[in-house]
């Protein structure tokens, strides 16, 4: 018989670290617990608090970070789990994030040609999200794969914007999210490749590493990308990257404040 969709282990991808090891009802315990938690639902807040005033000045709705609580919370659900649901949840949340921010933040130079409008693009992102949703239901394997590659079209689009800006905090603050994410993708990649060697010295976590250091790659990206959408959207005002508590500490949290109107030459 097929195992229920709900039931313990039956997602078709299991990572490095073994399963119930410190807990009879939590298969992968430091990608449940402590990296999961960290990452997104302590991490995430903390980005959404220090944004709150360009979101205010962007009039972008605080749902746009719904999706990657989401995503925080279902991830949780499928390390405990390992369910098939689990796994699908904590993908296409992933997929649906992206959506969101693509949907508002995407500059409209870039558009497609036989895209006019803001709103037009919103029905291409939402087309195009169904149908990637419908297709992750094919080979599930595949999607944390796809949904990585994703990642090098942002990296381009960051390039692209970089060679139009001066700022040398701009520059900066791109150079420490590549930094994050390189080390990132880093672990994934070892996790899942590498399983044999980490097993064999006893430290399968690198997946968990992987939760960590891809939420601080966020916490660098998303000011960076609103630094960009305030130079489109928001001409008349000068965006600045700051960083919270002070630029003095060894740990900071990036944001972006606008200053007063300037007269447009």
């Amino acid at each position: 018989t097929m195992p229920s969709i709900f039931s313990y282990q039956s997602a078709e991808v299991d990572w490095c670290e073994s399963n119930f090891v410190r807990s009879a009802v939590i298969a992968e315990y430091y990608n449940t617990d402590g990296t999961s938690l960290f990452s997104f639902l302590l991490l995430s807040p903390l980005n959404f608090l220090v944004l709150e005033g360009a979101f205010s000045e962007l009039q972008v709705t605080h749902g746009t970070f719904v999706p990657l609580l989401l995503a925080g919370v279902f991830s949780m659900y499928f390390h405990m789990t390992l369910s098939y649901v689990g796994q699908l949840l904590d993908e296409l949340s992933i997929l649906w994030t992206l959506a969101v921010a693509y949907s508002f933040w995407y500059p409209q130079a870039y558009f497609p040609k036989c895209i006019k409008t803001r709103r037009h693009f919103f029905w291409l992102t939402g087309t195009t999200t169904v149908i990637s949703t419908l297709m992750s239901f094919i080979k599930p394997t595949l999607n944390a794969y796809a949904l990585n590659c994703i990642a090098f079209h942002l990296l381009y689009m960051t390039w692209r914007e970089l060679k139009k800006c001066n700022d040398k905090r701009v520059h900066r603050m791109a150079a420490v999210m590549v930094m994050w994410w390189v080390l990132a993708i880093t672990s994934w990649i070892s996790d899942r490749w590498l399983c044999w060697l980490w097993q064999a010295i006893n430290f399968p976590y690198f997946h968990s590493f992987w939760h960590v250091l891809i939420a601080m790659s966020l916490l660098y990206c998303c000011p960076l990308v609103i630094y960009f959408d305030v130079s489109y959207e928001m001409p008349s005002f000068k965006p600045k990257l700051e960083y919270w508590p002070s630029d003095s500490w060894p740990v900071v949290v990036p944001y972006v404040t606008l200053e007063e109107p300037h007269k447009q030459c």
